[in-house]
């Protein structure tokens, strides 16, 4: 295995364990920084050791022993890091150890999403550190500059400082509150996953399964006491699922992005598909309707037509309502203009999506420029379009989403 591939899989969940263990965010992180930078070249002269991660572990530990001393803090953390390098000797794999949680990487989900820091500063430093994504992708995730994101975990950081917020797991009463923030995590690591920011990959399947993972776990984990965050958990376990289900079909063997309508369906993973829609309907039947159980149930919509003319539009359009309603937010705003436009006419849609576009809300999203070009081009603004087209293709990241929009101008400017 090499270090790129160790760092992808591990890197989380070495952290989440050292900071456990260390009960320090910086040290832990700065200590398994200088352990991988080492092992880029002792492995290269050495080869790469039986226990990859034990042997990081041994370096981390070492080098926070070094600065524990300095701060006397060596004796009560020495022998917590003993064990836990024991623990990873073993066959034992990562972030699998039996305790209240059963999993370090989800203990500290939690522990980040502290009501001392702000919903957006828990959702971005979680991202950062826990889920492994750039400052860039996190900002991508809030759709603001990388600059102003860098800036906002620099200060959720110092909070974490200035508050002593402690790094333990909360009592189950204390879960339902804490829920909020660690569901947007997961949400925004999946969707990363799925479209990635900038990368040669169609998808970050890591991302998707890790994120599918975690909220498979958190299900398992809430007390059937706590019906409606359960509810709300299930519905966003069944929205990963349900697109991560298209994946297949996501991309051609030319690497361009196909749209959820000119998908070949007989490439969708009917296992998941089944399991997304079941999800779906068991909590619904449970009375609580959150955010994302709605877009659950809008995929679901999807995936039971068996072709893109026979989509039921209109449960969709209303589904959209609800979504708008429960989390005022521009990118449903541009969900909901399309789907009306599927009922009522691409004049319709283009309306609420000029109305969106004056706002300024998306200014640095590409879809919206693509979906007024798809609707231009119906009614016969050709010129229009391609110039919506070329707007997108300048905002897109990722190369499938480019390459998509470029073909779409170029298909234009042949008529």
């Amino acid at each position: 295995m090499s270090i790129a591939e160790l760092y992808r899989r591990d890197y989380s969940r070495l952290l989440a364990s050292l900071i456990r263990h260390l009960g320090d965010f910086e040290l832990a992180e700065d200590v398994l920084q200088d352990a991988f930078a080492q092992a880029l070249t002792s492995w290269e002269a050495q080869g790469v050791p039986k226990h990859p991660q034990a042997w990081l572990i041994r370096v981390a530990r070492n080098a926070a022993v070094d600065q524990l001393r300095r701060r006397k803090r060596f004796d009560e953390k020495m022998a917590a890091l003993e064990h836990f390098e024991r623990s990873l000797r073993s066959e034992a794999p990562i972030g699998h150890e039996h305790d209240a949680f059963g999993d370090d990487l989800l203990r500290l989900f939690f522990t980040c999403c502290h009501p001392a820091l702000s919903t957006e500063a828990q959702v971005a430093l979680t991202l950062k550190t826990v889920g492994g994504l750039t400052t860039e992708e996190v900002a991508h995730a809030f759709l603001v500059p990388t600059t102003t994101m860098a800036q906002r975990l620099v200060r959720a950081k110092r909070k974490i400082s200035a508050a002593a917020i402690p790094y333990r797991v909360p009592d189950v009463d204390a879960l339902p509150a804490r829920l909020k923030a660690v569901l947007a995590v997961l949400y925004l690591i999946f969707n990363e996953g799925f479209t990635p920011t900038h990368s040669a990959q169609a998808a970050r399947e890591e991302l998707c399964e890790e994120a599918i993972r975690l909220t498979r776990m958190l299900a398992e984990l809430l007390p059937t006491s706590t019906a409606e965050s359960l509810s709300e958990t299930n519905g966003l376990l069944a929205l990963m699922l349900l697109n991560h289900a298209r994946a297949p079909a996501r991309v051609t063997t030319d690497r361009c992005r196909v749209l959820l309508q000119d998908q070949d369906r007989s490439l969708w993973h009917t296992e998941a598909m089944n399991e997304g829609r079941d999800l779906v309907r068991t909590a619904l039947s449970k009375g609580f309707v959150g955010p994302y159980l709605v877009q659950a149930a809008i995929a679901a919509v999807h995936s039971e037509a068996v072709t893109s003319d026979q989509t039921d539009w209109r449960q969709i359009a209303g589904l959209y309502e609800v979504l708008i309603r429960l989390v005022p937010n521009p990118i449903i705003e541009l969900n909901r203009a399309v789907a009306i436009a599927m009922v009522d006419g691409p004049e319709r849609g283009l309306r609420l999506l000029d109305t969106l576009h004056a706002s300024g809300a998306l200014a640095h999203y590409h879809w919206l420029p693509a979906a007024r070009a798809d609707l231009l081009g119906q009614v016969g603004r050709d010129e229009e379009a391609i110039v919506e087209y070329a707007r997108a293709e300048k905002l897109a990241g990722n190369p499938q989403d480019v390459e998509f929009l470029r073909r779409k101008r170029a298909s234009l400017l042949r008529h």
